[in-house]
């Protein structure tokens, strides 16, 4: 009985161990279903969401939200724009005197109708000199860096206001103004840097800065021109030596000289290289993520012939840029003829004295104004777009010259309806000034790397440079031209401008319709 007993154990114990057994598999292969299941469940639920990004998605992009704007880096912005100031006060500080100056010399032989003349062309002489060589210092720039050729120019700059205020020979003066075109490539050098200083967001803001630079240095430098001009007569206390009756235009030339000393101290102090293949040490690729291989083809592009720079995306922003400032220099020469040519002959007959007061009153509120808005505007609408409305604005500014001379002609004085359309012409004048700086940002956003912004920026100088040397000429000759021989009524020559600014309407719609930062 105990063995029976026994087996029936054995038996039971077996039964037992091959139920776990079936029951472990069933476990094990619950186990791995359910297993599969939930991977199954993932890879549903991972296909929904692509399946719903998917349908939610559109056809076609949507344009990124609105940037957060990088920080300006104001210091080294700061230092940029103080050097900058210093070339427009001494090229204005010779305004008020250079007439004198050439009567003095007897360049005229006592022919003061000459003077103009005699002026002109020493003013023009550095425009000419400039063109020659602008691009050749925005190429050494992209090489060497921008300091050195910043340190050139401003150098240069300082020797010949020197020269100037000691000439006293017609070509002495001719030498001096082709001296400092010749030596001077800042113009193109300090745009390559601020673009390099910023990117598309904050862009604008800083190009909206020079505008207000060179009307501050435009009121400051004739005012120390003046001022300071023949200081014998003066204050002939102070001022007692012979030097000053031999050299009487030499104050003006000195102070703006020692502006000049002050920017080349302030920049190899402060102001910091921006070429990335020049930079400090503490600054290359390790610092800003750019690889050896990158910092290699940026030195290579340096090199790059210009004829392979000159593409569509490059030529047409300079383009443009030549010829606003074809037709920026034409409104600035035959404004101040307007204003001074006698009322008989189509002009407002003002007087020197209030010649300078409009003068100033608009350079100031231009440069207020842009200072204050170009940035929120372009944040609004664009750069292209302010481009196109602001070069839009040049037909009805030339139109309001004519306008002008019939208002006299009809009211027989010049009265408060010529104050009212003045300032009205102020309001047009600075919306078209803002198409400057809408193109420095065309013209820095065209440029594949920063190893050719200052090539290309000197090609746009260059362009510009030539187109300040031939406007003044063909508008004042236009303008003759009309007047003499009664062409459309003496207005022919404001009807070919705008039909030039019809062409630049039709060249500023073959920009790019988004301005993107080489660094995007």
């Amino acid at each position: 009985m105990t063995s029976s007993v026994q087996t029936k154990e054995g038996e039971d114990a077996k039964v037992y161990e091959e139920s776990m057994k079936c029951r472990g598999g069933s476990i094990e292969r619950t186990g791995r279903r359910n297993l599969h299941e939930i991977q199954i469940t993932r890879m549903d639920t991972s296909n929904s969401h692509e399946i719903m990004a998917n349908e939610t998605t559109p056809l076609v992009p949507v344009k990124n939200s609105k940037k957060l704007k990088t920080p300006l880096p104001k210091l080294q912005i700061g230092i940029l724009i103080s050097l900058q100031l210093a070339e427009p006060i001494a090229s204005t500080s010779i305004f008020p005197y250079i007439n004198q100056l050439i009567r003095e010399l007897g360049i005229t032989g006592g022919n003061d109708a000459a003077v103009g003349y005699y002026a002109g062309i020493i003013e023009s002489l550095f425009f000419v000199a400039q063109a020659l060589t602008v691009l050749r210092w925005s190429r050494l720039s992209d090489r060497i860096g921008r300091k050195p050729v910043l340190a050139i120019g401003l150098s240069g700059a300082c020797i010949s206001i020197l020269c100037f205020g000691l000439s006293t020979t017609f070509w002495s003066l001719v030498i001096s103004r082709c001296l400092c075109g010749f030596l001077n490539g800042n113009v193109g050098v300090m745009k390559t840097m601020m673009g390099e200083l910023t990117d598309s967001t904050n862009m604008a803001q800083a190009f909206a800065l020079f505008p207000i630079v060179w009307s501050i240095g435009g009121f400051i430098g004739p005012l120390i021109g003046g001022t300071l001009a023949r200081p014998q007569d003066r204050w002939p206390v102070l001022f007692a030596n012979a030097f000053w009756e031999k050299f009487p235009y030499f104050l003006p030339c000195a102070v703006a000289a020692c502006l000049f000393v002050l920017a080349v101290l302030m920049m190899s102090i402060f102001l910091e290289e921006t070429l990335p293949t020049k930079r400090r040490p503490k600054s290359t690729s390790a610092m800003l993520g750019i690889s050896s291989d990158e910092l290699l083809h940026q030195q290579s592009m340096a090199y790059t012939p210009l004829r392979s720079l000159l593409t569509p995306s490059v030529v047409i922003p300079i383009a443009n840029y030549t010829l606003i400032a074809l037709l920026d220099i034409s409104f600035i020469v035959l404004l101040p003829l307007l204003l001074s040519t006698p009322t008989h002959l189509g002009g407002l007959g003002f007087d020197p004295a209030t010649i300078g007061s409009w003068m100033a009153l608009f350079g100031i509120t231009n440069g207020i104004f842009q200072a204050l808005f170009f940035a929120r505007i372009v944040d609004c609408i664009g750069p292209k777009c302010l481009f196109c409305v602001s070069v839009s604005c040049y037909a009805p500014l030339m139109a309001m010259f004519p306008i002008m001379s019939w208002i006299v002609h009809v009211r027989g004085e010049v009265d408060h309806a010529i104050t009212f359309a003045l300032l009205f012409l102020m309001g047009i004048q600075i919306a078209w000034d803002m198409a400057f700086g809408a193109i420095f940002m065309v013209i820095t956003a065209s440029a594949p790397t920063n190893n050719v912004l200052g090539a290309i920026n000197g090609l746009g100088q260059t362009s510009a440079s030539v187109a300040r040397v031939v406007g003044p000429t063909l508008a004042t000759s236009l303008f003759a031209a009309s007047k003499e021989y009664n062409l459309l009524g003496g207005n022919a020559v404001f009807v070919v401008l705008i039909m030039l600014a019809g062409g630049l309407r039709w060249l500023a719609s073959q920009l790019r319709d988004e301005v993107e930062h080489k660094d995007e």
